[in-house]
């Protein structure tokens, strides 16, 4: 169960954001506010500075990346969206695999918990270097193992590749999706599926590692 709740944390804030705000100053204001950013929005450079420093500093924070990603196809576009997210992601990506190389143990302790360490040893034993790819939308999952392969020294030529790959993926489906909900008036739900979804592929990854765990015996 905690497992599930610490990636559940972000979606749980998230989706409080629309929240909140209704229930402190009343619908008017909260909808005149939301008026006057529409026609007001902040500078693309802005956004897509805000972008990539929340999204390169997942490694370091329970950053919620794909609803960030969602937000920014919604505030610059799938085009604009897509290249800051995978800017950023993958920022936090290089960062936490040089961190992993270069400090070894004392840095993947500090930045994961030895039960996520674990549970990411187990996939990347059963996928290899593929969990790159594979795991790269879990949270949680993906951050360990960056970690996990960069402490074992993994080649940067290996590294780099898939997850550059992976990342461009993730960006594009994540700004596509966010341009969609904005011109139809669904981001709060596109929000909650950008959040949801993460969290059940954590589900799914979690099984999938301990299917095969042995069983204690009596």
């Amino acid at each position: 169960m905690r497992d599930l709740l610490r990636p559940m944390l972000p979606m749980i804030v998230v989706l409080a954001i629309p929240i909140v705000p209704f229930l402190l100053f009343g619908q008017e204001r909260v909808e005149r506010q939301l008026q006057d950013w529409r026609d007001h929005p902040p500078p693309p450079l802005y956004v897509s500075a805000a972008v990539i420093g929340l999204l390169a500093s997942d490694i370091f924070l329970p950053i919620p990346s794909s609803a960030v990603s969602t937000l920014a196809g919604w505030q610059l576009g799938a085009v604009g969206g897509s290249l800051a997210a995978w800017v950023g992601m993958s920022l936090g990506a290089v960062i936490g695999f040089g961190l992993a190389r270069w400090l070894g143990q004392a840095a993947v302790a500090w930045l994961t918990r030895t039960g996520d360490l674990e549970r990411a040893r187990r996939l990347t034993d059963r996928f290899g270097p593929a969990l790159l790819i594979l795991g790269r939308g879990v949270p949680v999952l993906a951050e360990a193992t960056v970690l996990l392969l960069g402490m074992h020294g993994l080649p940067w030529r290996k590294f780099l590749p898939p997850v550059l790959l992976a990342n461009l993926v993730l960006a594009i489906a994540y700004a596509v999706f966010g341009e969609i909900a904005g011109r139809h008036q669904w981001l709060p739900l596109a929000l909650g599926v950008s959040i949801a979804l993460p969290v059940l592929m954590v589900a799914a990854f979690k099984l999938i590692a301990n299917d095969r765990t042995p069983s204690p015996t009596k």
